[in-house]
This record gives structure tokens, C-alpha cells and sequence, in this order.
């Protein structure tokens, strides 16, 4: 007989509205199991009992009063935790750096709003890098974040810890942040699914600014359609947000996961950008059998350069170096930083405002002529990272920043064009090794066009054997 963790959120939902179980026997089911396994995982840097409880009794008293006969939530009573890149009120937020240790959000992230309205529970707060610079969560706030798949290895990041909890089972979804493929990134490395949403899908207010663009919230689930729904309940605009993605032709996501996607042309390359990059054998392995899966149901694949070119990688690093000085840090705390933070900072300091802004220019003018390469596929195929899930400590070896920070540009050399163009893009969960370790492959489409990724997915989800085979790490 199926426990709890064995149902996929949609499935606990449906339960109960039935009221076949209850939110709060859901949400106790989970904190026992945060209990018993996180300490292995290190999925949650703070973990809110109390508060879940609470949300989870609203939750059964509007079951119990009959709301869910008039205005049904498709996520009722289902427990979503929140990445502590995000303000929840009254919640200590680290924003994964010791320098934090003491601060409590004042207010709630909007997307935060959205899923409470939505009537999920938040069971805690889960880990991020330092101010989820990293591609890797091991932090001085919480013990490193381990892919369910292999203790011994790295769950990714930023949202390592939202991806871990969903493959351990200690969530049935999450929601996640991605500014430079910290969706796509951990999914591929927890086998999981992931969707980077579209540019101004889902709004960062009140307080987190969009001025760039590149970074978006998204949903971290098991299976297509959980993902699907829980992209409905995040997506939303509010006054002075910068960008706006239009809405799904369809009227939600959902919609789409029960859609045939038709016949679609589909470009792949498999040529990183990042010089000195190297796409590993299983990647590409991968890959490959991604590319036969889509033949298979009726595709077309087809082969292309490279839309991006190499010139862009120096660009967004000085980016990357100013974002990493968007966090005020009291001057009495900078020793807490680590190292890679320290650096990134020296640097981003150092970077002249005209600089930043030839850099953000070059990667407009480079993103209008890609798009003219990939909007003439339905959707783009690539490698989400170039390795498999690489061991806990391996980005820090030598404890050199600049060594760090070039392993982390060579393992996530695919996933940040998608950030710079705002297209959507999700991490597809189609491969595991000999020693069991999960490899994603990643699928980008036109600007605003979630729906078709969301219905292709669908598609190879179902021809997989329906949630990707069922496969579960040994944790679960």
C-alpha cells in the first residue's frame, strides 16, 4: 500500500478533497520524515513545525466547511516549502550566508502570497548557497545539501535544497529560484523536473528586483502535470514589475499537460559555450537517447550550431559579479562570507557602472539575433550540465575562488542563455547511469510557450512508463 510520500502532490490534493486524508496528517507524515532522513540530506536550513501545522489545519477547516466544492484548489492541504532565497514573514531567512544569522523577513514574498492563498503548507524553509550565487549548496549555515541519488555527491544549486526534498521525499514539490540554472541544474541532478519559467511569468515583489531579468521563481516536482499546477499557482504580476510574460493560450498550464503536442521541429546542439568545457561521455549518452525518445514520437530533430557564441560568457560573468554585491552585508560580518562570495564581491565592486552596462547591452543585442536561430523551432535540445552529479566538496577543492568559480562556468556551461534570453526552459529527468546517478537533458521553447514544454514533457514522461519510470533513490 502507497504512503503518503508515494503520491504525487496532484494525487494528495485529490485525497483530500475526498477527504481521505487529511492536510494535517500530511503535513505530520512529512515533518517525521524531515526528521528521520534530512539529517543525511540536508535538504531544509530551517524547518517550521509549528506554522505547517497551523497552515495545515486552515487547510482541513476549509475541506471541512465545503470550500473546496465551490472554489477547488487544485494544491489544497499539499505541502510546498519555500527556498530561503525567499521572505516569508516572521521566518528567519539566511539567504544562505552566516552573515544573516539574525534576520527574520519582515514581509512575504508575492509568490509566497500566491501559494497560501492556494492553501499549501510550508514546511520549512529549504537550503541555497550563499545568496544562491553557487551552482552547489554547501554553505556555513546548514550542512551540505546531497542528491538523494548518492550521498556522497552534491544536490546542485541554488535550489539544491528544494530539489532534495522533493527526491528524498520529504516534499511532494517545491518552489525554486533560477538565475542562472538553479532550477534546471539541481533537477538534473536529483532527477527530477523542473521548469524555468518565462521572463516576467511569475513577479519577485515586494522587495527583490528585477532589473536584469535574468533570475525568475519556478516550480520542482516529480512529475509534469504537479509542476504544471504549481506554475499556475506561482504565476503572477504585480504594479512595477518589469517584465510581463502573456498569459497561456490555453487559460492555465494545467491545461497543457493533457494536451498532444503535435508534431514539433526541435533543434539540439551540444556544444557548451563556456570555454574549456567538456561535455562528459554519460551527458552525452543522455543526450542522445533524449534525442531518439523524441524521433521516436514523431519528431523532428535537427541538428544546429550553436545560436550563442562564446563572446557572451565574459559578458555575464560581470554580471554575475555585480549580482553577488546586490545583498547588504554589515560591515562587522564580512569576515563570515566564504570565500567564493568574498571574491565574486571584490570583483563585482570593482566593475565600473559603464562596464555593467555595455555588458547587459551585449547581451541583448546577443540574444536578438539567437532569437532568430531558435524561433524557428518549436523547441531548442541541449545538455542541462556537462558531468554527472560531481561529489560534495569537489567545487571547492584546493579552496582556490577562482578555481571554483571556473569549474562552476565549465559544469553549468548550457543552462544561463536561457536566463540572459528569458526563455522558458525546463530539465527533463530521461536518464540514469550504470551506478544509478540521474542526467538531465534540458528543452527551451519561445519566449512566453511554457505550454508546449509542458505537453512535450508530458509526452515523454508518459512514454517513459508515466513519472518517468517510477525510478526512487534509496532514501525513500
Amino acid at each position: 500500500m502507497a504512503e503518503i510520500h508515494d503520491l504525487t502532490a496532484l494525487e494528495q490534493a485529490a485525497a483530500v478533497r475526498r477527504r481521505e486524508i487529511s492536510p494535517v496528517e500530511i503535513t505530520e507524515h512529512y515533518l517525521d520524515r524531515i526528521g528521520r532522513l534530512d539529517p543525511d540530506v540536508g535538504a531544509y536550513v530551517t524547518v517550521t513545525p509549528e506554522l505547517a501545522l497551523e497552515q495545515a489545519h486552515k487547510a482541513e477547516a476549509r475541506v471541512l466547511a465545503g470550500e473546496v466544492e465551490e472554489n477547488a484548489s487544485p494544491l489544497l492541504g499539499v505541502p510546498i516549502p519555500i527556498k530561503d532565497l525567499n521572505l516569508v514573514k516572521d521566518v528567519p531567512i539566511h539567504f544562505g550566508s552566516a552573515t544573516y544569522d539574525d534576520f527574520v523577513a519582515p514581509v512575504d514574498d508575492s509568490v509566497v502570497e500566491r501559494l497560501r492563498e492556494a492553501g499549501t503548507v510550508m514546511l520549512g524553509k529549504t537550503a541555497t548557497p550563499e545568496f544562491g550565487m553557487p551552482c552547489y549548496t554547501e554553505t556555513s549555515v546548514s550542512p551540505p545539501t546531497r542528491t538523494p541519488w548518492d550521498l556522497s555527491r552534491s544536490a546542485g544549486g541554488s535550489s539544491g535544497g528544494a530539489a532534495a526534498a522533493v527526491a528524498a521525499g520529504l516534499a511532494p514539490a517545491a518552489q525554486g529560484s533560477d538565475g542562472a540554472g538553479s532550477i534546471r541544474i539541481p533537477s538534473s541532478v536529483c532527477g527530477l523536473y523542473g521548469i524555468k519559467p518565462t521572463r516576467g511569468r511569475i513577479s519577485f515583489a515586494p522587495i527583490i528586483p528585477d532589473l536584469a531579468g535574468l533570475s525568475t521563481n519556478g516550480p520542482i516536482a516529480r512529475t509534469v502535470a504537479d509542476a504544471a499546477v504549481l506554475l499556475d499557482a506561482m504565476a503572477h504580476n504585480n504594479p512595477g514589475d518589469l517584465y510581463h510574460a502573456p498569459p497561456p493560450e490555453l487559460g492555465s498550464f494545467a491545461a497543457y499537460a493533457d494536451r498532444d503536442p503535435g508534431r514539433l521541429r526541435i533543434a539540439r546542439y551540444a556544444e557548451p559555450l563556456v570555454p574549456g568545457a567538456v561535455v562528459d561521455p554519460e551527458v552525452l549518452a543522455a543526450y542522445e537517447h533524449a534525442s531518439e525518445r523524441l524521433a521516436a514520437l514523431g519528431h523532428e530533430v535537427v541538428d544546429i550550431a550553436p545560436p550563442f557564441s562564446a563572446d557572451l560568457v565574459p559578458q555575464f560573468v560581470t554580471l554575475w559579479y555585480a549580482f553577488a554585491c546586490m545583498h547588504p552585508v554589515d560591515l562587522t560580518k564580512q569576515d563570515r562570507l566564504r570565500p567564493l562570495t568574498a571574491w565574486l564581491r571584490e570583483r563585482g565592486y570593482a566593475t565600473p557602472a559603464p562596464d555593467f552596462l555595455q555588458a547587459q547591452s551585449a547581451l541583448q543585442l546577443a540574444t536578438r539575433f539567437g532569437l532568430l536561430v531558435t524561433d524557428e523551432y518549436d523547441a531548442v535540445l541541449t545538455p542541462t550540465v556537462t558531468a554527472p552529479p560531481r561529489p560534495v566538496g569537489w567545487f571547492e577543492e584546493g579552496g582556490d575562488p577562482e578555481e571554483t568559480f571556473e569549474r562552476m562556468k565549465r559544469f553549468a556551461a548550457f543552462p544561463a542563455i536561457y536566463n540572459v534570453s528569458g526563455q522558458p526552459a525546463v530539465n527533463l529527468p530521461l536518464y540514469w547511469t550504470e551506478d544509478g546517478l540521474p542526467i538531465g537533458v534540458m528543452l527551451a521553447a519561445r519566449f512566453g510557450d511554457e505550454g508546449t514544454l509542458i505537453s512535450v514533457s508530458a509526452q515523454l514522461e508518459a512514454a517513459a512508463g508515466g513519472f518517468w519510470g517510477e525510478r526512487r533513490p534509496a532514501v525513500w
